[in-house]
This record gives C-alpha cells, structure tokens and sequence, in this order.
C-alpha cells in the first residue's frame, strides 16, 4: 500500500510551488520512464505493477514500490493509470559557456501553455539542440502535463530558468547571432542562416516581448503559401517552432 503522507505528496506536485518545495515531479508512463531510467535524472520512487517490475528488474531507485492499478490511480495525474509512476528529482540546469558554442539554442519569451512548452522540448530533442534558455514567466517545464508531452525529450534536453533579457545581452556580447520570428521579418527561406546561434519564440498571444525585439539581430519570417486571400494571421508557436528548426538543420 501506499502511505497517505506519500499519496498527500505526490498529488501536490501538481502544483509548482510544491514542485519547487520539494525539488520533485511526477512522471507517467513506460516510454517517459524508460527514457527517464537511461539518463541521468535521479529517481526518489517508483510505483509500478508486478508485471512491470518483473519485466524491469534492471531499474534503480531509491525506491521502488509493488501497487496495483486501484492504488495507482491514487498517484496518477492520467484518466488511466499507466503501470508505473516515477517520481524524480528536479535536476539542476544552469547558465554554462556551452550555450554560446557550436549548436543551436532556443530561447522561449513567456510561453504560457504546457502543451506548446512540452512539444518544443520534444522538437528540441528531435532536432540535436541541448538547451533551452526560458523566461521566468514561461510554463514550468516540470508540470504533468509539459512532462508527458515531451515523451520522454525531458531527460535529454536541458531547461534553464534565467532573465532572458540579460542573457541574450550576454550572447551577443559574444557576437552570437539572435534570430527571432516576426510577421515583418525576411522570409526564412531567404535569410542566410547560421549553424549556431539563438532561435527565440514568442508569447502565444504577444509574440516577442518590445524588450527583447530589440536585442535580436536577424528577424525571420515564415511566409505563407496560401491562395486564400484570407488566411491564419499566425502560426501556433510550436509549428512555429518546428518549421524554423526544420529549415536551420536543413541548411547545416
């Protein structure tokens, strides 16, 4: 069984001020847990049927917990309970020189949905770029749903929490190229595009705050091909997200 004071816990992580309290999140799912195992996130628990543990007897944790679906539904953040549930430790990812290396990095200017948060680091990851720089007013990566969204991108790509001002000042301090993408910018498919460099994205509603559009350096377009003479005035900021790293690794 699992105790009330641990089922107390991990339902609060649900919310962030006890994520960050405790340096905990939840995680769901064989794919986004086998993901989870094969990298280097710590894992506090995990709740899991017998099948799953007989199938896993390879798995470290701190602890690992025998429970059936009645008790898991307990835990679970999902409509159906999956057979394992892991807890895992938050793990620390600063400011490092690497940023400003030989790679791409994405930058998000208040991305507010988890969902778009979630599948930009599983772009990231589909793409080979290892960070992304957030404001600290974009979703928090560690939210259930941003979790399970990723499908596991979690583990391998790095989230780092900064003012995103002053570290875009910093970058092009150090002759980085910052592209960010506009409705009147030059069309991507134009722009001579760099193998490194930083890619911001903004807000779902607001774009690229005043503030930071004046620290990029290259505004991108991406045109459309409609024949419509009414068609979508924006993209959804992950498609966005997907078609700019697209055309970069293209280019490479």
């Amino acid at each position: 069984m699992i105790s009330q004071s641990k089922i107390k816990l991990i339902n609060s992580l649900s919310k962030k001020k006890y994520r960050d309290l405790n340096q905990l999140f939840i995680a769901e799912g064989e794919k986004l847990v086998g993901d989870i195992v094969n990298s280097s996130i710590n894992i506090k628990w995990i709740f899991a049927t017998k099948n799953w543990i007989d199938a896993h007897k390879e798995i470290k944790a701190d602890e690992i917990q025998e429970c059936d679906l009645i008790q898991l539904k307990k835990i679970s953040q999902l409509k159906n309970p999956s057979p394992v549930v892991a807890i895992c430790k938050i793990p620390s990812a600063k400011h490092c020189d690497s940023l400003f290396g030989e790679n791409l990095t994405i930058a998000l200017d208040d991305i507010q949905d988890p969902g778009n948060l979630g599948t930009i680091i599983r772009l990231a990851d589909w793409f080979g770029v290892d960070y992304i720089v957030c404001s600290n007013n974009t979703a928090d990566a560690f939210n259930p749903k941003v979790v399970q969204a990723t499908m596991g991108a979690i583990s391998r790509v790095k989230v780092i929490y900064t003012n995103l001002e002053e570290f875009i000042k910093e970058a092009k301090s150090q002759n980085i190229a910052v592209y960010g993408t506009f409705l009147d910018g030059t069309s991507i498919y134009e722009k001579r595009l760099s193998g490194h460099g930083i890619i911001v994205m903004g807000n779902e509603g607001k774009g690229i705050s005043p503030k930071i559009e004046n620290l990029i350096s290259d505004k991108l377009l991406i045109p459309s091909f409609s024949l419509n003479q009414e068609f979508s005035e924006s993209l959804n900021v992950s498609t966005a997200t997907a078609i700019t790293l697209s055309e970069f690794r293209r280019r490479i």
